[in-house]
């Protein structure tokens, strides 16, 4: 009996999805084709297909339990995970609840280190985080000198903080969490100088620009691996329904109805003017199959056919930010990569060509 590549509910879920996003990629190259300048002026009732269906949305995971009245953001727990790596346990009151944060340790921190935020995708779990778990993260920074600071948690929240909590997502501040409460516990952990940078895949990849775009001079570097930039313009705007529905989120618990002005103030591209100064890298393939997509690949179809619109979009919405930056004569370093799915596989790959740029802004 042959072996089937996929299982049949997965193939239904990329079918479906695929359709969402291939609807989403049609107006992508269409609008880039009439060289449309993404404003919030254009934005357009959105067409079917931006949201993912209910019989398709992924599990959003046991909601961690919160507890109201917590004070100053606190190290309630440390753990060694590894030759250079700890995890600690943050009681976070704009979470209200425990939060885990994993740490790489310089390979010499006989002086004060810079500090590197990595941020996860769609899928971030609970326990640990892709760029340990799949990113072989502890491996490329094992003869680096950097801590480098990995969020546990946050599935499908975008890196930011939601007017309301979700039914299905629970509460998500992690803007907060990250730019306010955060810093401060790894400075006063650990022997860092003060110099920060921040990078991310996928949805992390979206994070971490908006992060550093509303904390200009927070960040002295920004990567983001295939990412969209734009919360306004139509397939930006499409990519993070598509995103938070994943899981059953609802993005009007996050800024209110889309189109709101506070879509208008977490955009990239709109305030791409205060990323100036900021070291910048980015990087998208066109989601062709490449070197990680073989007939033994598992879940071949889903690679395939979602990883590959999921990748092709991102390279629309790279290509959308790079043309932005320049027009504002923003230096930044992109790589368009000549063949590549929306993968761990690949990411992985990629990180080296972005550590030029990261260490630069770090002062390593």
């Amino acid at each position: 009996m042959k072996k089937s590549l996929t299982s049949p509910t997965s193939a239904r879920r990329a079918g479906v999805v695929a359709t969402a996003l291939c609807a989403l990629g049609i107006q992508v190259f269409s609008t880039a084709a009439v060289g449309a300048t993404p404003t919030s002026d254009s934005m357009e009732v959105l067409e079917y297909g931006s949201t993912v269906p209910g019989s398709m949305q992924g599990k959003p995971g046991i909601r961690p339990e919160l507890r109201s009245g917590l004070g100053a953001a606190t190290i309630v727990g440390e753990s060694v995970t590894g030759p250079q790596a700890v995890r600690l346990t943050i009681a976070s009151p704009a979470l209200q609840r425990d939060v885990g944060v994993e740490i790489l340790l310089p390979s010499d921190n006989s002086v004060p280190r810079p500090t590197l935020y990595l941020l996860d995708g769609a899928a971030a779990a609970e326990d640990s985080s892709g760029w340990v778990t799949v990113g072989e993260a502890p491996a490329f920074f094992a003869d680096k000198n950097a801590y480098v600071v990995m969020t546990n948690g946050g599935k499908a929240g975008m890196y930011t903080d939601w007017q309301n909590v979700d039914p299905n997502l629970g509460l998500h501040r992690w803007e907060t969490f990250i730019t306010n409460e955060l810093p401060p516990l790894i400075d006063a952990r650990f022997a860092t100088n003060g110099v920060k940078a921040i990078a991310g895949t996928s949805m992390g990849a979206q994070g971490a620009m908006m992060l550093a775009t509303r904390h200009p001079g927070m960040y002295k570097g920004v990567a983001g691996f295939s990412g969209c930039y734009s919360t306004t313009d139509r397939w930006g705007r499409a990519s993070i329904l598509s995103t938070v529905t994943s899981r059953g989120g609802n993005v009007d618990n996050m800024w209110g109805e889309p189109g709101g002005p506070e879509w208008e103030a977490h955009d990239s591209l709109l305030n791409a003017e205060q990323l100036r100064g900021t070291e910048i890298y980015l990087s998208a393939a066109p989601g062709t199959p490449g070197v990680n997509e073989t007939l033994q690949t598992p879940d071949l179809a889903d690679r395939l056919i979602v990883g590959g619109t999921i990748e092709a979009v991102a390279n629309m919405c790279t290509q959308a930010f790079d043309e932005r930056l320049r027009s504002l004569d923003i230096a930044a370093t992109v790589d368009y990569e000549p063949n590549g799915t929306h993968s761990w596989g690949y990411w992985r790959d990629r990180f080296p060509k972005a550590w030029p740029t990261l260490s630069k802004a770090l002062g390593l």
